[in-house]
């Protein structure tokens, strides 16, 4: 499972707060923390205003990439931001993200013309007439654009395409249309990452933590290989070990056996 560790969000009260009070520590602790979970990139967002975003972004990258060798996934609304920071990377990492909307594609896929072929790419499936609610038109959206990266070198094996699930609470059927979404694109882009930001399934729900847990077990079985997530939470990371081995990826519960003896998964020990 490729966890992208959501914990540095401009959007999140406490990192809003160390960001505005310039809290070095707290950035890079919180990187640490989730480096030593597992997580497979940092996602870095400043979510800030508009006219401080580029150099406050700038700022949390550099402590975290000073503190661990994680690569980053960066992540601005804006294409602009993110080509300005591209370079700012010490290594490749993930870009988060492409869409329809607007010029983004014509901003953001020349970037991978020559980078280094480990850069990776999050492709949204909605555009300026948002997100599309039919299977058909979220795989058309994937084609074209899977189809435009290619022409850049960008390979679907580098792509995590998020099929933007709805929230549960609107549309019942939500994880049923996530599972056909899944099921078609990987039937024309079989080494394709198929991603999502976990947390979106339970908007609007009471136990949310419940329903993001079982959303992501039932996911993974249907071809989820890539999640938006907190790997900080002992439940869910416990959850993906379990599943792994439960699905025959985990020859001899190997993996999930050296998480519960370094403390990662279970109990908490006292």
């Amino acid at each position: 499972m490729i966890i992208i560790g959501e914990k540095l969000n401009g959007a999140i009260p406490v990192v809003q707060k160390a960001i505005q009070e310039k809290d070095e520590n707290f950035i890079r602790e919180r990187a640490i923390a989730q480096a030593e979970a597992g997580a497979t990139y940092i996602d870095v967002c400043a979510g800030t205003a508009p006219e401080i975003e580029l150099e406050t972004l700038k700022w949390m990258m550099d402590i975290v990439q000073e503190a661990v060798e994680t690569p980053l996934c960066i992540d601005s609304p804006d294409p602009e931001i993110l080509k300005a920071v591209f370079s700012h990377c010490n290594k490749p990492g993930l870009l988060n993200s492409v869409s329809g909307e607007g010029n983004k594609q014509e901003i953001l896929f020349p970037l991978f013309k020559d980078a280094d072929p480990a850069w990776e790419c999050v492709i949204m499936t909605c555009d300026d007439s948002g997100i599309p609610n039919t299977v058909e038109k979220k795989v058309e959206l994937t084609q074209q654009m899977v189809e435009k990266g290619k022409e850049y070198g960008l390979t679907p094996d580098r792509i995590h395409i998020d099929p933007c699930v709805m929230a549960l609470s609107t549309d019942n059927t939500s994880f049923l249309h996530f599972r056909d979404e899944i099921a078609a694109i990987r039937a024309i882009y079989p080494d394709i990452h198929i991603t999502s930001g976990l947390s979106n399934i339970s908007f609007g729900l009471p136990a949310r933590a419940l329903m993001n847990q079982n959303f992501m077990t039932l996911s993974m079985y249907v071809g989820m290989d890539s999640a938006v997530m907190d790997p900080l939470n002992r439940d869910m990371m416990g959850a993906i070990y379990a599943t792994e081995a439960l699905m025959g990826k985990d020859r001899l519960c190997r993996k999930y056996s050296k998480a519960f003896r370094a403390g990662k998964i279970g109990p908490i020990k006292k």
